[in-house]
């Protein structure tokens, strides 16, 4: 089978064998996969990452201990858990002192035609949702687990920087809730895409002012953080979505004075991310840039480089380029 790998910001082809299943694992054939900025951040360094990237994906299983997930489509949590420390019994697996992550901490990932993954990680796909939307599952449970983690009020001004594919699904997600969201971000035709929900965009003020209670952080910048500060009320709420793979500068100062509380946030529940997409209330097909057969992933992650893309997908044996 072919994979791909990235090593000292390279992206190639190899060729390697298909993996074995251990016992409670599934093999999953990939259907298609997404590259994300977490993938993008891992070619440039991240974590000193070297082999094959990726966690966005809807597979195929093609043997497994369970019956009922033959066959099945299935999209996958990232997180691979020891099941047995105090985290894991706490329902927090994602914080598992041993735990691997899919593509990126000691764990294969998903940019190969064949790959596997703990049964119990994997939800199947609905029927009514294709592909290319189950596709975004897991980002769109991380923007989800903002709802978990803190209590929005409904008709509460949130401000959202950033206008990437983790932002424009963050304000769906807190539009669709109920909050008052105020989209900040520098491209004219991905905010459109927020607009068309009704969502207020804007480009970053010059002078910024303190004026929201909820500033989500999801620039890819280091220097995103820094602005949500600036436009963070006195005893408002920071949650924290950007990973990147440099160090930021922040006044701590400010925050202490004032009193604000920064919340870090990742992964997400995938069940409300389903039902979202089951139910057709969130859009994510418009957020897709180009398609690229899995052969040619180098020009894939050129292409997600690109300035103004957003999701570019990885489809084995899949067509020639085609823009979304």
């Amino acid at each position: 089978m072919i994979a791909v790998h990235l090593e000292r910001g390279q992206a190639s082809i190899r060729r390697r064998s298909r993996p074995r299943r251990p016992v409670g694992f599934a093999l999953i054939r990939l259907v298609c996969a997404g590259i994300c900025n977490t993938d993008l951040e891992l070619q440039r360094g991240y974590h000193n990452f070297s082999g094959t990237p990726g966690h966005e994906f809807v597979g195929e299983v093609v043997t497994a201990d369970t019956p009922r997930l033959l066959g099945r489509r299935v999209v996958g949590e990232i997180n691979l858990a020891c099941g047995k420390c105090a985290w894991c019994e706490r329902g927090l697996g994602r914080h598992c002192p041993g735990h691997k992550v899919l593509g990126i901490v000691r764990q294969p990932g998903v940019f190969a035609e064949y790959f596997v993954l703990p049964e119990c990680n994997l939800h199947p796909v609905p029927d009514s949702i294709p592909s290319e939307c189950a596709v975004f599952v897991e980002p769109l449970a991380a923007a989800c687990e903002i709802l978990d983690q803190v209590c929005i009020p409904r008709g509460a001004p949130a401000a959202v920087l950033g206008d990437g594919k983790l932002g424009l699904l963050v304000a769906q997600v807190l539009q669709l809730h109920g909050a008052e969201v105020h989209l900040y971000g520098h491209h004219q035709e991905r905010m459109r895409l927020a607009e068309a929900a009704g969502i207020r965009t804007a480009l970053p003020p010059a002078k910024p002012r303190a004026i929201y209670e909820w500033v989500v952080e999801a620039t890819g910048s280091p220097d995103g953080l820094q602005l949500a500060t600036r436009m963070a009320r006195p005893r408002s709420t920071i949650v924290m979505k950007s990973t990147i793979h440099v160090p930021v500068t922040l006044d701590s100062a400010y925050l202490i004075v004032n009193e604000i509380t920064l919340v870090g946030s990742r992964c997400g529940r995938f069940k409300p991310a389903l039902r979202l997409l089951q139910d057709g209330k969130v859009h994510v097909s418009e957020m897709i840039s180009a398609r690229v057969p899995l052969a040619e992933a180098p020009r894939a992650f050129d292409l997600a480089r690109a300035k103004g893309s957003l999701k570019v997908l990885l489809i084995p044996d899949g067509p020639a380029d085609e823009r979304g």
